[in-house]
């Protein structure tokens, strides 16, 4: 529970990168001054969130064929296609994985 305030000064131009880099991050400026302090690390990484929604969209597809299987609708399923995009999300993760440790 946070209920606790902190007062510090700080310079505009300070504060103003303080602002972005938490909104980069997308915490809120306390969460992400904590974090900084708590020395916990802050990972960003551009085009993650495109890369999310497939994986959500594949494992959304997969569940429906299984309901599917299950409910004795479908005997049989060719997960090639599925399988190849999971492999180009997995190559996608990698890529921006890797293009992250390079730039730290």
């Amino acid at each position: 529970m946070k209920n606790r305030k902190l007062s510090i000064r700080i310079s505009d131009e300070d504060l103003q990168k303080i602002h972005c880099k938490a909104e980069k991050s997308k915490l809120s400026v306390t969460d992400y001054v904590t974090k900084c302090c708590l020395g916990k690390q802050i990972f960003v990484i551009n085009g993650l969130d495109e890369v999310i929604r497939q994986q959500k969209a594949l494992g959304n597809n997969l569940n429906q064929l299984a309901t599917l299987c299950n409910m004795g609708k479908v005997k049989f399923v060719n997960l090639e296609r599925m399988t190849e995009e999971y492999v180009k999300i997995n190559e996608q993760l990698t890529e921006l994985l890797d293009r992250k440790r390079w730039k730290s």
